[in-house]
């Protein structure tokens, strides 16, 4: 019997789509980010301006999907079905982890680096507030050059890790409060 789309969607979920990416992406809920759900609650955090926890994001059915995602983590066969769907259904050569949510752990952010070693045309963008999964997963030496894990800052206008990152040989992003704000959302999604 060969596996089908709609067979792999049942056992890891449907892939998401962001609006500002050219591709899919693997989206789990931001109640669940572990160092999220404590930015949350600090007033300046980038956390505290969370998108994923407003607009399309706290739908019913939007939070049901993360939360199978979640779920499916812990499946055996998540990788291989991961493999599937997106070498099925990513056209654009792009892949975004977590446009909600956040690694897990070492073994998620494993598993995730297992997706991108077998789909080696795709490039994977991984953004995390996970420093401390990272930097423990690095040690490991599996990075594969398809993954770019990009290590966000805590803080409006706060500094983003980039000791830590250049150390790892890792990118990193920050945010700031004023200044330029991409217009995609008002041009079609479009840079």
């Amino acid at each position: 019997m060969r596996l089908t789309i709609k067979e792999a969607q049942g056992r890891v979920g449907t892939l998401s789509k962001p609006s500002k990416m050219p591709g899919f992406g693997y989206s789990t809920p931001a109640d669940d980010c572990i160092t999220g759900s404590k930015l949350v609650k600090i007033v300046n955090s980038i956390c505290f301006f969370c998108y994923a926890r407003k607009g399309r994001y706290v739908f019913p059915n939007v939070i049901a999907a993360m939360k199978k995602r979640l779920k499916a983590l812990q499946r055996v066969d998540w990788v291989a079905m991961m493999v599937f769907l997106i070498g099925k259904k990513e056209k654009s050569g792009f892949f975004r982890w977590h446009d909600s949510g956040d690694i897990q752990g070492v073994w998620h952010l494993e598993k995730m680096a297992e997706v991108a070693r077998r789909l080696p045309k795709i490039k994977f963008w991984l953004p995390t507030r996970e420093y401390g999964f990272v930097r423990e997963w690095m040690g490991l030496g599996r990075k594969p050059d398809n993954l770019t894990i990009r290590l966000s800052a805590y803080m409006m206008d706060g500094p983003a890790p980039t000791t830590l990152a250049k150390s790892l040989g890792l990118t990193t992003s920050g945010a700031k409060s004023a200044g330029f704000s991409c217009p995609a959302s008002e041009q079609g999604n479009e840079c």
